[in-house]
C-alpha cells in the first residue's frame, strides 16, 4: 500500500488537536492581557516635559535621513558593471544623413561604467543638494 494512501494515525492526529488547542489557549490568553494593558493609561511623572518642540524633532529626524541615505548616492547603481555580462552595455545607434550620430550609449554609459546615482547628470545634482 502507497504512503499517501494509508489511513492517518490517530495519535498523530491527537498530537495536532492538542496542539492547536495549546496555541488558541495562548492566543486568547496573551490577546486578553495586551488589550487590557492598554486600557490603562501611564501618568506622567510631575516633572516630566509635556510639550515637544516640533522644530527640534524634525530636524534631528531629517538629519538622521540625510545622514542614513547620504552613503546610498555614491553605491553603484549597475551590479554587473564593468564585467562582460553586462546587458546595458549594448548600445545601439543611428545616423541619418549628414546629422550627427545617436545612440543609446548617452544614456546607459553612465550605469555601464560603474557610475552612482551622484554621477547622473541630473538626479546627480538633485541628490547632492538634498542629501550630504
Amino acid at each position: 500500500m502507497s504512503r499517501h494512501a494509508a489511513t492517518p494515525r490517530p495519535r498523530r492526529s491527537a498530537l495536532l488537536r492538542a496542539g492547536l488547542t495549546v496555541t488558541a489557549v495562548g492566543a486568547a490568553v496573551l490577546g486578553a492581557g495586551g488589550g487590557a494593558q492598554a486600557a490603562a493609561p501611564v501618568p506622567l511623572p510631575v516633572d516630566a516635559p509635556t510639550r515637544t518642540d516640533a522644530a527640534a524633532a524634525g530636524a534631528g529626524a531629517l538629519s538622521g535621513v540625510t545622514h542614513g541615505l547620504g552613503p546610498l548616492t555614491r553605491l553603484q547603481l549597475d551590479p554587473l558593471a564593468n564585467t562582460g555580462v553586462d546587458p546595458l552595455d549594448n548600445g545601439l545607434g543611428a545616423q541619418v544623413a549628414d546629422f550627427k550620430p545617436v545612440g543609446t550609449g548617452l544614456v546607459t554609459d553612465h550605469l555601464t561604467k560603474g557610475g552612482a546615482v551622484a554621477d547622473l547628470p541630473v538626479a546627480g545634482a538633485l541628490t547632492q543638494s538634498l542629501l550630504p
